[in-house]
């Protein structure tokens, strides 16, 4: 009979490219994962990989028995969750996958009240915007804290389970007194004259604000190019550069700077919580959701009564409709998503 775990680490093989990472990311020896290997080639009497330059490739057979390998691992997944909801409790340890830019306001409230509702629940949280639903397909992490930009192309992967949590624009964010005398909308189009500190254009956020400034006619200057967004902050503040941030990733609080929303072509960023799509839902990884709900229903209660207080006519963050755990979103699919593409 086919071992269960070697299946997983001949899955991590393929999508890691080489035996080392594939050890690396499972917290083993190089020498353990090639013994396993060794084991599962004999099992099936057949080669499962052959090498490819620097990394290894599956052979044929391999394909065949990954096919395989997919549909068995999930099942052992389902059967993990349905015996999970059957004991109805939230279990001890969890992984959550979120982006930097939401840490101060959606993931430390969301963690904070995860350990008040659930004091056994352990969380390892990855702070990261690499890769996050490839983690998420190869169970190295349970809960993603992900984002999608709305104008640019959706790709959701397959037998992942998404739920919404709120649309977060990119506001415009200038020293004070630089450029407007007050904080009205900025159209797009009037930063076309602004030397913009920016993420890569390899970035989700720099391909939609590349996007957008093409939509609104013009190619930006980009003097400063950096995904740290305290970078960017930083360089609008000195009256260096033009951001375009992420309100949940700016303090309204912060002195020295100025933030605007865009009025002609708004990039909005939709904040989503992915979890493993599974028939029943798994107690631990819907706590977890429901948390991260909570602290987003939070920011968008303090950003509307820090608007209402401060009298300015900043775009404040729009809430948006919360499906069931694992609906699709609108315009996609119904549950479960299927297209083998990544966001």
């Amino acid at each position: 009979m086919l071992d269960v775990r070697r299946l997983y680490m001949l899955k991590t093989v393929a999508a890691r490219g080489s035996i080392a990472a594939a050890a690396q990311a499972l917290g083993l020896s190089a020498g353990a994962v090639s013994q396993q290997l060794s084991a599962l080639r004999r099992d099936v009497a057949v080669d499962l990989l052959r090498p490819d330059g620097r990394t290894v490739a599956l052979t044929e057979a391999g394909r065949v028995l990954l096919e395989h390998a997919d549909r068995i691992l999930a099942a052992v997944q389902e059967a993990e969750s349905a015996v999970a909801a059957v004991k109805g409790t939230v279990g001890t340890t969890v992984t959550l996958a979120a982006l930097p830019s939401t840490v101060a306001r959606i993931v430390a409230p969301a963690l904070n009240e995860l350990g008040s509702q659930h004091p056994q629940l352990t969380v390892t949280c990855l702070v990261t915007d690499q890769a996050q639903l490839r983690e998420l397909t190869l169970g190295a992490v349970d809960v993603v804290l992900g984002q999608r930009y709305h104008h640019l192309p959706d790709t959701p992967t397959r037998g992942i389970a998404v739920s919404p949590l709120l649309d977060d624009p990119l506001l415009v964010v200038t020293a004070v007194g630089v450029g407007q005398a007050d904080e009205r909308p900025v159209a797009l189009r009037e930063l076309a004259t602004h030397s913009l500190a920016v993420p890569p254009a390899t970035t989700d956020c720099g391909q939609a604000i590349l996007h957008a400034c093409h939509q609104a006619g013009f190619t930006p200057t980009t003097h400063y190019i950096t995904a740290d967004i305290a970078a960017q902050l930083t360089l609008a503040r000195a009256g260096l550069a033009t951001a375009l941030v992420p309100r949940t990733a700016i303090d309204p609080a912060t002195p020295g700077i100025r933030t605007a929303p865009i009025k002609d072509h708004p990039i909005l960023r939709l904040l989503f919580a992915a979890t493993r799509h599974t028939e029943t839902e798994n107690p631990t990884t819907t706590a977890v959701i429901a948390a991260l709900r909570t602290a987003a229903r939070h920011h968008i209660a303090a950003t509307c009564a820090y608007d209402s207080a401060s009298d300015t006519p900043n775009e404040r963050a729009t809430p948006v409709p919360l499906p069931a755990h694992g609906r699709a979103l609108p315009g996609q699919a119904p549950h479960p998503v299927d297209d083998p593409d990544a966001w």
